[in-house]
């Protein structure tokens, strides 16, 4: 069982807040809390993670709604692993083994959206959007896998056109819903805290000047009065306002080396939400395992609860 490393009741003292294709609906049953609990992981190939002990996380964690990301495996091979209680939604993309995103979540899925940018642009494996009723509200999830980038190559001109994509339609998804929750492996750390060894990053794919400019634009950036608060298009890194001004808490690690026993991280998993939606947010949790044999992924999982 994973330990958690970070676990919370109420925000960090330091919050500065107070408080396409086709269509389908779902309606996830919330408890009579009305918890709605969202975890998204990066799974590294969802055949090695299950294999490496994923499915003992899973069946732990009472899971609401499950995003992956890099699923790297077919639709089958997701019902065969997750079984019949799971409805699941997948994007794969279409190099054969190659990213891919889900949703899984415990009732039968409806609405979703799998076109991210323009007509031309491939974004397949990589942006999947799905509505979903709970409790009467429209809660929108999207599992999202960005590009790594390469710097002075073709693949950092595909990461900064997805994410154009991005910025363009997260107003038209807070438009839609205003309770909706853009997360993933979004492949950039926003600020220092969230990268251990930071300045020998800065001219690296992962923490570019310009790639952190997108995050500015979603959240705010740092130094504004309102970053996290309302700053930028006004969403919320539920992540970063739960944990306060702290490094981490990492989300990835190198297998090299000791990267994993000396924390030496990276905080590139997010769940970005809307205000409404950040406001009702009663936990979250980064799963670190406890030990470096216990891993079943470079990612570790991301789990959000909201009340809603």
């Amino acid at each position: 069982m994973p330990s958690a490393s970070t676990a919370a009741s109420t925000p960090a003292a330091s919050d500065p807040a107070s408080s396409a294709a086709s269509a389908d609906s779902a309606v996830v049953a919330a408890s009579a809390g009305e918890r709605l609990r969202i975890a998204s992981v990066n799974v590294n190939g969802v055949r090695a993670a299950f294999r490496k002990g994923m499915g003992d996380w899973l069946s732990e964690r009472d899971v609401d709604i499950l995003a992956f990301q890099e699923v790297r495996a077919s639709t089958e091979d997701l019902e065969g692993l997750l079984g019949p209680e799971w409805s699941i939604l997948h994007d794969a993309a279409t190099a054969k083994g190659r990213a891919g995103v889900a949703l899984a979540s415990r009732s039968t899925a409806a609405i979703h959206r799998v076109e991210l940018g323009a007509a031309e642009f491939d974004s397949a494996g990589r942006w999947l959007e799905a509505d979903y009723e709970v409790n009467g509200k429209l809660i929108t999830v999207v599992s999202t896998y960005v590009h790594s980038g390469e710097v002075g190559t073709p693949k950092q001109v595909e990461k900064y056109t997805f994410l154009d994509a991005m910025l363009e339609r997260l107003p038209e998804l807070a438009a839609h819903s205003d309770r909706a929750v853009v997360l993933g492996d979004l492949n950039v750390g926003h600020r220092t805290f969230d990268i251990k060894n930071w300045r020998g990053n800065v001219k690296r794919a992962g923490f570019l000047p310009e790639e952190r400019a997108y995050f500015d634009r979603i959240v705010g950036a740092e130094d504004a009065p309102d970053y996290n608060a309302g700053a930028g298009l006004g969403w919320v890194d539920v992540g970063r306002r739960w944990a306060g001004e702290v490094d981490g808490p990492f989300t990835w690690w190198s297998w090299r080396g000791q990267a994993f026993d000396n924390d030496t991280g990276w905080r590139i998993d997010y769940q970005l939400a809307t205000a409404a939606l950040a406001a009702s947010v009663t936990g979250y949790v980064v799963d670190r395992a406890a030990a470096y044999d216990q891993r079943w992924s470079d990612h570790t999982p991301v789990v959000v609860d909201y009340t809603i």
